[in-house]
This record gives structure tokens, sequence and C-alpha cells, in this order.
């Protein structure tokens, strides 16, 4: 494991060769933001040491930072241009939305627990971020004043794709989500044309439940949330 210190860097850019670039992830703005973005910035002082490991991570409140990969990976997916505007589900640490800031001209990110939101707030600006918006509430259901969405990524498990999401959805705008049972997920790229949303398995995947209406009522509940109706085209 990397020393906490001037080694960070250097563990940085091993990470981004030999867990990333070496798996797949070859689009050259992805790996570049991967670069920018300091991932010990988002872990626990105390797990500094670990910050470029290939796993998840705890953050506490029964969360975690993903894995370096996975996060490479649904960036990968959701392949957000210079001018669009990115929805994400779940802050968290803030990293994935720090990541997205590097790719998109705005970020908008929803935590439903209060303490990480406040931390990853801090964290951005920390770093000067500018251009990420945060709230808390309720991610199953999106944001929807600020819809439409030309990207929307769901950082942790949801029992279906809620149709909030899919409403705020631009035409063209993808979704990345994982969706399955509590316990484990398959990674789903989801493409809006119109009224129809055609829709590929990219990847297995194990993320924290997506508590909320749309979602899960609660941590690891076989009873999933009711969805609320699907708008259609110009929603």
């Amino acid at each position: 494991m990397p020393a906490p210190g001037r080694d960070l860097p250097q563990a940085r850019a091993r990470m981004v060769e030999t867990q990333l670039r070496s798996r797949g992830i070859l689009d050259a703005r992805v790996l570049d933001a991967f670069l920018s973005v300091a991932r010990h910035e988002f872990v626990d002082p105390g797990l500094m040491g670990e910050a470029y490991a290939d796993r998840p991570l705890p953050i506490g409140y029964g969360q975690t930072i993903s894995q370096p990969y996975m996060v490479a990976l649904m960036t990968q997916c959701l392949a957000p241009r210079s001018g669009d505007r990115v929805l994400e589900i779940g802050t968290g640490s803030g990293y994935q939305a720090a990541v997205l800031s590097c790719l998109a001209r705005t970020v908008f990110t929803i935590e439903r627990i209060a303490p990480l939101a406040q931390r990853a707030k801090d964290v951005f600006a920390r770093l000067g971020l500018t251009n990420v918006l945060q709230r808390v509430g309720d991610g199953s259901i999106g944001w929807e004043a600020y819809a439409p969405y030309d990207g929307i990524v769901v950082t942790a498990g949801a029992p279906r794709v809620p149709h909030s999401l899919l409403n705020q959805l631009a035409d063209g705008g993808r979704l990345v989500i994982p969706t399955g049972s509590a316990a484990t997920q398959t990674l789903r790229v989801v493409v809006r044309e119109g009224d129809r949303f055609p829709e590929r398995d990219e990847a297995g995947c194990v993320f924290v439940p997506l508590v909320g209406e749309e979602g899960w009522p609660q941590e690891g509940s076989a009873n999933p949330g009711n969805p609320r109706p699907f708008r259609g085209k110009g929603a």
C-alpha cells in the first residue's frame, strides 16, 4: 500500500494504469479526470494509505467510496460531454461527482444522509469545484427542478429503474444504474430515444441499496417501493 504524503500522486498514476487502462477504460478524457482528481481527498484520514487500492472503502453511515474501476466504468458508460448537465444519485464521499465535474458543464448531486453531503461539500470547496450543485433528499425520485439531464448516474443498487429518472432524462441522454436485489446487481445502461429506452447490461456489481420512494424502503428490505408513472416524451 502506498504511504500517505508525496507517494500519493505516483499511486494515483499507478491506479490509472493498472486498475483502469489495463481493464478496458480507454476513454482519454475519463483517464485524464482520474489522474486529476485526488481520491485520497475523499477517504478517511486513517485510510489514506489505501486510497488508491483496488477496492471500495468505508466512509461511515454504512456507505462506501466505490472501487476506482467501478467509478471509471460507470463514467465511461455515461460518456459525458463538456457541455452536458449530469445528475448523480448518491453523492457519498463526493468522488464520483468530482470526476464528473472534470467532464461535464454542471453536476447535480443528491445525497440522503446529511452529514455525508456536508462532508462532500467541504471537500468540493477545498478543491475549488464550482460546477457541482448539491442537495439532501430522496435521490430515487431525482431532481425535477433542473431536468432534463443529458446523463444520470446512480451510485446505489435499485430494485428497478425509477420512472422519475426516465422522465428526467433528456432525449438522447444516458442513464447508468445498478439494478437487481439488495445484495447483488447488474450495471445497466439505458438510452432515451423519445418514448423508447433501449438498454444493455454492462457488468455484475454490488452497491449499497438505493433507499427512497422508488428504491428500497429501508436498508436491505426485500420489498421495493412503488414506481411513479412514466410520463413519456416531453416530460
